[in-house]
């Protein structure tokens, strides 16, 4: 993200939550752990549920798709349940694929939502691409549409598709922003209480490739309209050794991919996560960046993150996605309450992305202001302040940052905030990207367990 308040990749939304302030509607949060215990023993407002096991995908309904067992399970292309033309809107081309359906059980939220983010983990040989749809009931019984969540493909070769969000998606009491399902005004009372997830697997006719999905999962939420929160008691110091890099050197290169580096904070902190669990990009793989270039595999990470309808690099599941994409990680975005979820991670060794938007004012240290902004925590001191990689800094050497603890929990769990023009906006309410080994340790399963994932 820029270093000024300037509109974020969620400004559509924003739109949306400032015309329902004017309305004396409820103001959602935009951003987005499963339910069970958060800090001081309060119930947690999230629920992520996911599909990973052979069992959960015996479970699920197919047409044309199969489960695979191993160790790693997933779903694939069996016999194809039929052929479809897909027209990509951003290279024009229309071309026919094959194609196979997993569709999941019903999963009743135990958390009635608000909002709701799919993500997924997944293999996509060139020439094959998935995609993702939700299908929810409402609180009075009703039934959303199909939504698409996403098109997804990890290449973009002449074979692939364009990975893309899907614009303009509503039934007039929920809608699609970009990779968030929400419901218009919450202050109806009106809520998800349950979902499915839909997924289509695609090949090019005649060919035997085809996707793999390894995991397939959603998070739910209602997080309540806050413009603080409850101060969090320090209980773990300890710092991980993340690499450090910076999207400020990269301003001006690659503008096809939202303008250059200077937006590529989320592909910039997932490849610093990325390269903490070992994964590396070949020479072959690099071989397209500029060879003057810095730390090309930034650039690398900012291409293979790019969502072509919303224009920029900071779909959080294409992060996920992409982070799966290296050999023994899988990935997921899920919302986390407190600081102490945090320190229960970073004990366990596993860091994380979170999103968060301030005034320069408002966080001490930062130099700057943002609408929306990712950064890597990697520590917290004895003092139970924050160490965090923020790639908004000027080079590689000064993306260690400490930030006081009260203001960086607050600007990170808000829901609401004030920006520089005193009007009432949303913050991101605790979203966080989660990237860590698909075998974790017991005391990484212990960790991830006790903020919600499985």
């Amino acid at each position: 993200m820029s270093r000024v308040e300037q509109p974020s990749r969620r400004a559509l939304l924003a739109a949306a939550v400032a015309a329902a302030a004017v309305s004396g509607g409820a103001i959602p949060a935009v951003a987005h752990a499963a339910p069970g215990a958060g800090t001081g023993g309060a119930r947690r407002p999230v629920d992520y549920h996911a599909w990973t096991t052979y069992g959960d995908w015996r479970r699920g309904s197919a047409r044309g798709a199969r489960p695979v067992a191993g160790a790693r399970p997933g779903v694939v292309i069996g016999t194809p349940a039929g052929t479809t033309d897909y027209t990509d809107p951003h290279t024009g081309t229309t071309a026919a694929w094959e194609y196979a359906t997993w569709t999941s059980p019903v999963h009743r939220l135990t958390v009635p939502a608000t909002e709701v983010i799919a993500s997924w983990n997944a293999h996509t040989p060139g020439g094959t691409w998935i995609q993702v749809d939700l299908k929810g009931t409402y609180s009075d019984g009703t039934d959303t549409p199909w939504y698409v969540m996403g098109r997804w493909a990890a290449g973009d070769g002449e074979r692939d598709i364009r990975r893309t969000s899907v614009d303009d998606q509503s039934d007039g009491r929920s809608s699609i922003w970009t990779d968030t399902f929400s419901v218009d005004d919450a202050s109806t009372g009106l809520r998800l209480v349950s979902y499915r997830l839909r997924l289509t697997l695609h090949r090019r006719p005649g060919t035997r490739g085809t996707p793999t999905v390894w995991r397939l999962g959603a998070m739910g939420s209602d997080v309540p309209d806050r413009f603080t929160v409850p101060a969090s008691t320090p209980r773990h110091a300890g710092e991980l050794r993340v690499p450090r890099y910076s999207q400020e050197i990269h301003k001006g290169q690659y503008p096809e991919y939202d303008n250059g580096g200077e937006a590529w904070c989320s592909p910039t902190s997932s490849q610093m996560i990325v390269e903490y669990w070992g994964g590396r990009l070949t020479e072959e793989q690099l071989a397209w960046v500029d060879p003057s270039y810095a730390d090309p595999q930034v650039c690398h990470a900012a291409r293979y993150t790019y969502d072509h309808q919303y224009a920029g690099c900071g779909n959080w599941p294409f992060n996920a996605a992409y982070a799966a994409t290296f050999d023994g990680l899988q990935g997921v975005v899920t919302r986390l309450g407190s600081l102490t979820d945090l320190e229960t991670l970073i004990a366990a060794g596993i860091p994380a992305i979170t999103s968060q938007s301030f005034l320069e004012e408002e966080l001490t240290g930062a130099g700057y202001g943002t609408s929306g902004h990712l950064m890597t925590v990697i520590g917290f001191t004895a003092d139970g302040d924050v160490i965090a990689n923020d790639p908004a800094s000027d080079d590689n050497d000064a993306v260690r940052r400490v930030y006081r603890r009260r203001e960086w929990e607050n600007i990170w769990l808000r829901t609401k905030r004030y920006n520089a023009s005193g009007k009432v906006v949303s913050g991101t309410g605790g979203v966080c990207y989660l990237y860590f080994p698909a075998r974790p340790s017991p005391r990484q399963r212990k960790a991830l367990e006790a903020v919600g994932v499985r």
